[in-house]
């Protein structure tokens, strides 16, 4: 298998963003129907509204624009405001600190009365070759001329990047947790609180920062506008970590793990591996929704003081109260004073009617705030305190209602509402009310699906949406209800793939699941749940050891909230059968994404409920908790537990899984005495002979690697070359990806220690290009090494010293630390250091510079046009 003629993993979760360059208030409507094309293109709008702060820290809007794909620029008559000590305004500064290769959209609106400093701007603009520029006389045509110049601008990059069909896969299912969220509405009235929370990082004396508030404050957008306006302070990356459906502490340091890229294959204790992997980096981690696991929260501690350049930007409801944390309030944003004239020019100058104004536009196009509404949005503003979500939830309702009739109607049903709920916190009261009250005017069916939807985790489907309404009182009526619930703004939907997704907020998920207990039916929809997710696991599975590999792996990311919930669902309702099956199924999935610490959690919870279970469930359970002990904790009841394993899937007659468990008690038996080598050797041998009688490839293949690297460490190099050979013929044959870059990297290693380099550096190529289109950190840090030494046996110096340093950095950052044992490069590098110090130290200095696709591109001069297309998508 060469280059990329398989897709790679990876499931994307971010759209393209468009910076929106503009004065405000003169080109107010202009930005609007601008926003509307850019949401008609399925894309991100960043129009950070900056009228609080005329001349906002440059370093604010150049994080913004560094986080930005594609530059819009809006000019009429106003070159904008130039604050004291500045040259420039901040109009002109935008465009000056938009970066050259950025593609650039100016729209000029045709005027008689230009500033005179816009008009040398404008012509400057018209010199620069890199930006196109068109005029405009009205919003309604800049929105059309946006919209179709936004389509022609898509197309032409995606002409000019197109590659194979099969490439475009995912990226790793990592990557959909790690990446900063796009928000797809215009972040409004946060100008002040953005900044403090830039100053508190930039100044690094705090390790955590903790967003602190009621649901509905808007913690979440603040930490993803703080994370976007803070990468130039964070080199190393920022990392956006989804807690809302973790509830087990002991799932933390596995969701960061997966956030970071790192595999958790056992082999290594994780928490150690984050640290190291933190260690000497100057990142920035985002824990989001960190209340419900806090009993946990020394954890970071624990990683700060290994890691001290890290910083964790934390949202919670509760503070966390451990050492290094700075707690910052969340306020609400600023209303009308109801001892002050309801004017016009109030409301627009208040953050929360400019909120409610904006939102209310989402749900009706043509509404604006007025003389007759001013006083009625800023009555309706006061009641909800300033709550955003509150404050939108209000919005979606004109619609319907005009804002007269929204503040009449909260004005009689919020009081007797938050009256209900006494034992909440003020502002928890009242944005409970306010759900209360605008799920109150749904129809009935239309409600019961909200409260039925809360027993989803993070994100869902229509399909399963759809599938869970069987027998509910919303039967058939999956599309249109989901359709009403985001027009309410109760439910929102992004699209992933061309495939629309929906979710629920946290604090709206909370209080429909919360409803559902209420009304007695959560066991029934938690089976109805789990069903479905049994369902499509049997569905995927197997196309997990299969030609449907990288897909399989790319949806089951998708799916892995909801894989957890319904794990979740099945042992909290006692079908502990059904869990350790639904655990087995996906146990290949487990391996690839290097998830076995969460299902450790699941399956010692299983073990600790004390009631009866089958043979295979409790071999299952032991199997899957035992995994990271045999290679972290071996010892002699490791060994003996993974024999009862052997012993009760024997019973069971699941002869695959008990040949797996012998695999694995032989490797227990390697890591906890030198002594068992000769009987794990036999063990391991039987293990392959029975998994290749039935059929069974992807665990035949892992057995033989193991066989490998227990020759090799015994020194029969020709042994382990023979059964490298075998475990990548067996996984090419079954088109398993992910086993034949494994075992194909360790035959490259034998045969370059063997003499046979050419053969090697094609090995080498192979696997590297095969790790770079599943997106797996490890083959490709194992690739580069290899490439590595072929470069130092050659003399080169300068090319081996930077694909090296090009290489640690990728282990540093996934924190992976192999025995030396297996290391080809090091020798070979050290030899070379000697003879060519200069030469080296000048690569290994370049090599610090290099990004992956640089590093892959240097180590393989003669990539073809295939193999540069799957370096495009790393």
């Amino acid at each position: 298998m060469t280059g990329v003629s398989h897709p790679a993993i990876r499931t994307p979760d971010q759209r393209i963003r468009v910076f929106v360059s503009s004065t405000l208030r003169e080109l107010a409507e202009e930005r609007r129907a601008v926003r509307a094309a850019v949401e008609r293109m399925r894309l991100a709008p960043v129009m950070f509204e900056l009228g609080a702060r005329p001349h906002p820290p440059r370093e604010l809007y150049r994080s913004y624009l560094a986080q930005s794909d594609v530059f819009v620029g809006i000019y009429a008559d106003s070159y904008g405001w130039v604050a004291p000590d500045e040259k420039i305004s901040g109009l002109e500064d935008e465009y000056d600190l938009a970066p050259r290769e950025m593609p650039k959209l100016i729209y000029i609106k045709a005027s008689e009365g230009r500033e005179p400093r816009l008009t040398e701007l404008i012509d400057r603009i018209r010199a620069d070759d890199t930006a196109a520029y068109l005029p405009f006389r009205t919003a309604e045509e800049l929105e059309q001329r946006v919209a179709d110049d936004l389509a022609t601008l898509l197309a032409e990059r995606f002409d000019d990047s197109r590659t194979a069909p099969e490439t475009e896969a995912a990226e790793s299912a990592a990557s959909l947790v790690a990446r900063i969220p796009s928000l797809y509405t215009t972040t409004i009235g946060r100008e002040r609180e953005l900044g403090e929370v830039r100053d508190l990082l930039a100044r690094g004396e705090d390790r955590v920062v903790s967003l602190i508030g009621p649901g509905g404050i808007g913690k979440s957008r603040l930490a993803i506008e703080a994370a976007m306006a803070t990468a130039d302070l964070f080199p190393d990356g920022v990392y956006f970590v989804a807690l809302e459906g973790v509830l087990e502490s002991g799932l933390l340091l596995p969701t960061i793990g997966f956030a970071l890229g790192i595999r958790d294959n056992g082999e290594a204790v994780l928490e150690e591996r984050i640290s190291r992997a933190l260690e000497g980096r100057r990142v920035l981690l985002v824990l989001d929704n960190f209340e419900q696991i806090v009993d946990v929260a020394p954890v970071l501690v624990r990683l700060y003081t290994v890691a001290p350049l890290a910083r964790f930007l934390v949202t919670s409801r509760i503070v966390l109260r451990i050492r290094g944390e700075r707690v910052f309030e969340v306020p609400a944003l600023p209303f009308p004073a109801a001892d002050a004239p309801a004017t016009l020019d109030r409301a627009r100058r208040s953050a929360a009617c400019t909120l409610f104004a904006d939102r209310a536009r989402a749900a009706k196009p043509d509404f604006e705030l007025t003389d007759d509404n001013a006083g009625a949005v800023a009555a309706i503003c006061r009641r909800l305190e300033g709550l955003p979500l509150a404050i939108e939830l209000a919005a979606a309702k004109v619609r319907l209602l005009t804002p007269q009739g929204i503040a009449q109607r909260l004005e009689r049903s919020l009081p007797l509402l938050t009256a209900a709920v006494r034992d909440l916190p003020d502002r928890h009261r009242t944005m409970r009310a306010t759900i209360d009250w605008s799920v109150s005017l749904l129809p009935d069916i239309q409600r019961d699906m909200l409260v039925d939807l809360g027993v989803f985790a993070t994100r869902f489907t229509l399909e399963a949406v759809e599938a869970l309404g069987a027998g509910r009182s919303w039967d058939g009526n999956g599309l249109d209800g989901l359709t009403a619930l985001v027009d309410g703004s109760l439910v929102k939907q992004t699209e992933i793939e061309g495939r629309s997704v929906f979710s629920l907020l946290a604090i709206v998920r909370e209080y429909a699941l919360g409803r559902l207990k209420e009304s007695g039916q959560a066991h029934l929809m938690r089976a109805a749940h789990a069903d479905y997710y049994r369902a499509l696991v049997a569905r995927l599975a197997p196309g997990l050891t299969g030609p449907g590999q990288a897909e399989s792996v790319a949806e089951l990311g998708l799916e892995l909230p909801n894989l957890r919930a319904a794990i979740r669902h099945l042992i909290y309702t006692d079908r502990l059968d059904d869990a350790g099956d639904f655990a087995w199924g996906l146990l290949v999935y487990w391996w690839i994404a290097g998830l076995f610490g969460g299902v450790r959690v699941w399956m010692l919870e299983l073990l600790g409920k004390e009631r009866p279970i089958t043979p295979h469930t409790r071999a299952v359970a032991w199997f899957l908790a035992l995994w990271g002990e045999m290679w972290q904790r071996p010892s002699a009841e490791v060994v003996a537990g993974l024999g009862e394993c052997v012993r009760l899937f024997t019973e069971s007659g699941d002869a695959e899984a008990a040949a797996m468990a012998l695999a694995a008690r032989a490797t227990a038996r390697v890591q906890f005495s030198g002594a068992d080598v000769d009987k794990a050797e036999k063990e391991l041998r039987r293990a392959s002979v029975k998994l290749h009688a039935l059929g069974n490839g992807w665990a035949e293949a892992l057995s033989e690697v193991s066989l490998g690297r227990l020759a090799w460490v015994r020194g029969r190099t020709d042994d382990a070359l023979a059964h490298f050979d075998r475990a990548t013929s067996v996984a090419t044959a079954g088109h398993d990806l992910f086993t034949t870059s494994v075992a194909g990297n360790l035959r490259a290693r034998l045969n370059f220690l063997g003499g046979d380099i050419e053969t090697a550096e094609k090995e080498f190529v192979q696997t590297l290009m095969l790790s770079i289109g599943l997106h797996y950190d490890e083959g490709v840090a194992y690739g580069l090494e290899g490439l590595c030494a072929v470069a130092a046996a050659r003399g080169d110096a300068w090319r081996a010293g930077a694909v090296s340093v090009a290489a640690a950095a990728i282990r540093h950052r996934i924190g992976v630390f192999d025995v030396e044992a297996f290391t080809v490069h090091t020798p070979h590098l050290n030899l070379l250091r000697e003879s060519d110090p200069e030469g080296v130290a000048a690569g290994e200095r370049a090599g610090a510079e290099l990004s992956i696709p640089e590093a892959v591109a240097l180590a393989v001069p003669d990539l073809d046009r295939e193999q540069r297309a799957s370096l495009a998508h790393w």
